[in-house]
């Protein structure tokens, strides 16, 4: 029982908190606030009495913003400005949306005064009709004069983004659907990329290969294409050249330390003899017996097989307008062969289960040179990715 009378007496309190941030809402001229929350009170139902008092904010709001809205698109209108066409366009659609939410509620009465809100509805067709015509005719006109007097890739950005707007507008108006491919092409960057080897080192072709598979990057966005192999046809905005100055591999290597392991360990038994050099008897006249511990000794070679490779080189960007590099950055990347096998010399007892585990372990072949410039592509790549998706052209 308590409980109940808890959630009722919650359920009250944020129906009264509601009820006051709408009306707050509609005193302060915040008058879609105050519908959007009548309206969603009125569809929870629409008859009870408490609700009452939502049907009045409602019919007050939806007449002051009604009001407010034609005004300030007269006002729009008068200043004969096209710019405002957005906005004029914007505000009929307002008011009409409004309209078409609150048309499955009616009607809503009013018990106290025994009459129905009064709600003026509008027909706003031939009004959004005509303000989205000369708003589309208005975006066509300025994304294309942008394309026609372009001077730099960002006017031809600016006008793809009007004719997309335009086509969800006003789907098929005119050649929208070409002049939004035509600006798309217009205003892209496309980036040719090299390879670029100036150590004296000979480049695996595999590596070169998974290097410029810049498919596997994801690195192209919406206004930025690379072509590793470029296209003919196409003329290329920049130059990315990916630039090795050193490839430093070490030789190969096996260091050694030696490790000396002494242990006591158990190795059978023995009598226990007494004061007389006899063997020692117990309570019931058997003979006395204790474990015997020796010392044994065992050398451990710990050898350690290392080769590592160095690559130092350059991420440059080139205007290929101006023929003028306009950044480079540092790429360095590397790869580390480490491996570790053990071999011993005198009881093996001696060892622990570290060493056991160390001299379980075989010397391996050390890779290639090859092998080891083709390990640092990873590391290489994501160096690459990181300095990429960092860089922008504008």
């Amino acid at each position: 029982m308590r409980n109940l009378i808890l959630i009722c007496i919650t359920a009250f309190i944020v129906s009264c908190s509601t009820a006051k941030r709408t009306e707050t809402a509609l005193n302060s001229g915040n008058y879609n606030n105050a519908i959007n929350t009548s309206i969603t009170k009125l569809a929870g139902n629409k008859t009870k009495k408490s609700n009452q008092k939502y049907v009045y904010m409602l019919e007050e709001a939806f007449a002051k913003n009604t009001k407010r809205e034609l005004k300030e698109i007269n006002f729009l209108e008068k200043e004969g400005n096209a710019a405002n066409l957005e906005k004029i366009y914007n505000r009929y659609v307002n008011l009409d949306r409004i309209q078409k939410r609150i048309e499955p509620l009616l009607p809503l009465q009013i018990y106290e005064e025994g009459r129905n809100a009064s709600l003026a509805f509008t027909n706003y067709n031939d009004k959004l009709l005509t303000s989205k015509s000369k708003l589309s005719e208005y975006l066509y006109d300025n994304a294309a004069n942008l394309m026609t007097n372009a001077t730099t890739k960002f006017d031809y950005r600016n006008a793809y983004s009007d004719f997309v707007y335009l086509n969800q507008l006003s789907p098929n108006f005119k050649d929208t659907k070409e002049k939004i491919e035509e600006s798309y092409e217009k205003g892209k960057d496309y980036v040719r990329v090299g390879i670029f080897n100036e150590s004296q080192t000979v480049l695996p072709e595999d590596l070169e290969a998974d290097i410029l598979n810049f498919n596997a990057y994801d690195l192209n966005d919406k206004w930025t294409t690379y072509h590793t192999n470029p296209l003919k046809g196409i003329s290329y905005n920049y130059e990315m050249q990916i630039a090795f100055k050193s490839i430093l591999i070490s030789p190969e290597q096996i260091r050694t330390n030696v490790d000396i392991k002494e242990k006591e360990i158990k190795d059978g038994w023995k009598y226990v003899l007494d004061q007389n050099g006899n063997v020692a008897k117990d309570s019931l006249g058997n003979d006395l017996k204790e474990d015997k511990f020796i010392t044994v000794k065992c050398r451990v070679y710990k050898n350690n097989q290392f080769k590592d490779v160095q690559i130092n080189g350059n991420v440059i960007y080139v205007d290929l307008n101006t023929e003028q590099q306009i950044n480079s950055y540092p790429l360095t990347s590397g790869f580390v062969f480490d491996h570790s096998f053990g071999t011993y010399k005198g009881d093996k007892r001696a060892l622990e289960e570290a060493d056991n585990k160390l001299i379980a372990l075989r010397e391996v072949p050390f890779p290639s040179n090859e092998q080891m410039i083709y390990d640092s592509a990873q590391q290489l790549k994501n160096a690459i990715k990181g300095i990429v998706t960092q860089y922008k052209f504008n």
